[in-house]
């Protein structure tokens, strides 16, 4: 697939660098390439930003607004936040960047015989790295439709750079400001019918012999956002046998609503609740391949995938997402960072799961 500066299709030949892709798309295209099945899409590069920012004259903004913001006075970073995401937010984008990203959007569409609805995520360069977990503080926009609609969700994946919950992080965990920059995922939609994350370590003490997931029915933002209480799996990474099953709750799921071209939450069935979400076949199939991520990048990892209702079984896991795991890592450091103590209420991946083995325990969450 040709690419310019500005996009990088996840199955091209270039390589995952992370100044151009952010943590996110870097990561995808790593893992397209490492031959795991990762869903279709392109990365806007950070070429993009920095392009659009020049164009929109308010580099000067964004430096002067941040060189003397205080991290504990919220009222001010929420002011600043504000100002910054509504100056991207509002400004043009310039013609050949637009033009480079619209062209990406309808190649991707033509590989289906008919339009599909995709992810827009946000991928910053100062996110996932090995001693940072910037889960949940940039934005994700789901089942967009149309190039309009695509486009305008870019700008706001941009404007998410500089959310309060973002500049509070960087500001607690001193990460410079230079530099600074968004790529932006757009990717075919999973129709997924179970969904969740798993840990290629127990994050509750560090044992690197097991592997920790949680799983819900349909999309995984419930378990994103904290939302639902998921299944829990442990399994023996050795044996790929499961050592311990607790049953969440799992009272809703997000769906699509095909009339409507847009998802919507559904209540799950008491007999649904009552069961584990995905079966042993495919835990071992999800432990199988968080175990190859492990293995492709060479420390333990904090994955997202999915399992998609449209695809036959044995092709239909997915991954979303492969990160390093942060939470055990900081803990066990004689200097712990803030990571843990400033990620959002509603975290996801690593932090998630954390939270909710300290829940089943009995003991204070984070």
């Amino acid at each position: 697939m040709t690419t310019t500066p500005y996009i990088q299709f996840f199955d091209g030949t270039d390589a995952p660098r992370h100044d151009l892709l952010g943590g996110k798309c870097a990561s995808l295209v790593a893992l397209t390439q490492a031959g795991m099945p990762v869903p279709p899409g392109f990365a806007i590069t950070t070429a993009s930003y920095d392009a659009f920012i020049a164009a929109a004259g308010i580099q000067d903004d964004i430096h002067s607004l941040l060189a003397t913001l205080d991290a504990d006075d919220v009222a001010e970073v929420d002011r600043v936040s504000a100002q910054l995401r509504f100056e991207i937010e509002s400004r043009p984008v310039p013609a050949d960047v637009r033009a480079d990203f619209v062209a990406a959007y309808h190649a991707l569409q033509a590989r289906f015989t008919e339009p599909v609805p995709v992810a827009v995520r946000s991928s910053a360069t100062a996110e996932d790295l090995p001693d940072a977990s910037f889960a949940g503080q940039q934005d994700t926009y789901l089942w967009l439709n149309g190039i309009d609609d695509v486009t305008e969700h870019i700008r706001r994946c941009w404007a998410s750079l500089f959310t309060s919950r973002a500049i509070t992080y960087r500001l607690k965990n001193n990460i410079p400001g230079e530099g600074l920059s968004m790529a932006v995922a757009v990717q075919k939609m999973v129709n997924a019918r179970a969904a969740g994350v798993a840990i290629t370590m127990d994050p509750t003490t560090g044992d690197r012999s097991k592997i920790v997931m949680e799983a819900s029915y349909g999309l995984g933002e419930l378990v994103v956002s904290g939302l639902v209480t998921p299944d829990n799996v442990t399994v023996d990474k050795i044996m790929l046998m499961v050592v311990k099953r607790v049953i969440g709750d799992k009272h809703a799921e997000l769906v699509p609503d095909a009339a409507n071209g847009a998802l919507v939450e559904l209540e799950v069935s008491a007999a649904r609740r009552g069961v584990l979400s995905i079966s042993e076949t495919e835990i071992t199939a999800i432990a199988t391949i968080a175990k190859k991520a492990e293995k492709h990048f060479k420390c333990p990892q904090d994955i997202e995938w999915a399992l998609d209702r449209d695809l036959p079984d044995g092709q239909n896991l997915l991954l979303l997402q492969s990160r390093p795991e942060t939470v055990h890592s900081s803990r066990s450091s004689d200097t712990r960072t803030d990571a843990v103590a400033v990620a959002p209420a509603a975290g996801y991946g690593i932090e998630s799961i954390t939270r909710s083995l300290l829940v089943q325990a009995g003991k204070p969450t984070i």
